[in-house]
């Protein structure tokens, strides 16, 4: 094994505490605006998401601003709302365990191009040899390319690389249908299917999986 890629949101790091701080926001602008209750924007603006799930749009908080007439960009709330990026605590460490055994890491991630910034905000910029987003291929998980560049960029194939998300649907299945090893980071204990050929529940176990794939 040569490589390690991982996908960002739910594996990672989380948004929740922004997501949290935004929405009672547009909730409110969307009821002024339109004249209805808070609760009846809440609802339009959540089924909204709920109905495109899984799609290209889906992944893109700007995309559901500018249909609802929203004045906010998620660039801006990221820069201004740093603190509301919650990186998960076993992320760090995990990350330079790998780098110092000289393995090639990559993230591969749905979001768009705003998903560097959060890299950047939270310092684990730092620790990736290639960073991949549906914009550069016009793709999302489970779709293969967008596997397939960032194994390109590295310079290894799908044998010789393990990847971990927290998503069956995207992230296992995405990533074993390229012939990759998929770890499913299931970090709540959510009852799953046996898809993935590893289950852990924090990225330390990873540790353990990479000494027996050596």
């Amino acid at each position: 094994m040569k490589a390690v890629l991982f996908d960002l949101d739910g594996t990672l790091l989380t948004e929740m505490p922004l997501i949290q701080l935004f929405l009672p926001l547009v909730y409110d602008g969307l009821s002024k605006r339109l004249g209805i209750t808070k609760e009846e924007a809440r609802n339009r603006f959540l089924n909204e998401i709920m109905a495109r799930k899984d799609t290209y749009d889906w992944h893109d908080w700007n995309f559901f601003f500018e249909l609802f007439g929203v004045n906010l960009k998620y660039e801006d709330l990221l820069r201004k709302y740093p603190h509301k990026l919650h990186v998960y605590p076993d992320v760090r460490p995990t990350l330079k365990w790998l780098r110092d055994r000289g393995y090639s890491l990559a993230v591969v991630t749905s979001g768009p191009s705003y998903q560097r910034i959060k890299l950047q905000l939270t310092g684990l910029e730092k620790y990736f040899d290639a960073i991949v987003t549906r914009e550069d291929v016009k793709a999302i998980k489970p779709e293969p390319r967008i596997f397939l560049h960032a194994l390109e960029k590295l310079g290894v194939g799908p044998e010789e690389a393990l990847y971990v998300g927290d998503s069956l649907s995207q992230d296992v299945y995405g990533a074993k249908h390229v012939g990759m090893t998929a770890v499913w980071i299931n970090r709540e204990g959510a009852e799953g299917y046996h898809m993935a050929d590893y289950e852990i529940r924090t990225l330390h176990e990873l540790r353990k999986i990479m000494e027996g794939l050596r």
